[in-house]
């Protein structure tokens, strides 16, 4: 199997599973009326305080296993965000396989710079 086929697979597979979790948790949010202590109208109003910062990961985890929609669905969210991770990553490796070293460097860059965005600058930002 060619990387190419490999990086491909790794962006399907992240997308199907997100969008299975939030099939799951939207199906669980509907059928229970609420998650998490927030009923459906809190969750879906436009001015809802309710955000993902009030949730841990040890929260969805726990959440999952009680059945909270919400956490199905912030699990999806997560799942969705590392989709595009997985993919630099993979590239990375591809890259360091044909010893296309330029590559690996550039490819680098950009993880880096994504880690700096995701872990980093909000921090700054005070969030």
């Amino acid at each position: 199997m060619e990387m190419d086929d490999v990086i491909a697979y790794v962006l399907r597979i992240g997308v199907v599973i997100s969008v299975i979790l939030i099939m799951i948790g939207a199906m669980l949010l509907f059928l229970q009326g609420s998650s998490n202590g927030f009923a459906i109208g809190e969750l879906a109003s436009t001015g809802s305080k309710i955000n993902s910062s009030l949730f841990s990961f040890s929260d969805i985890i726990n959440g999952l296993l009680s059945y909270q929609g919400l956490d199905f669905i912030l699990l999806g969210l997560v799942v969705l965000i590392i989709t595009p991770i997985a993919r630099v990553i993979a590239s990375v490796l591809s890259f360091m396989y044909e010893r296309n070293w330029l590559y690996v460097v550039i490819t680098l860059i950009v993880f880096i710079d994504i880690m700096v965005a995701i872990f980093v600058v909000p921090g700054l930002l005070g969030h």
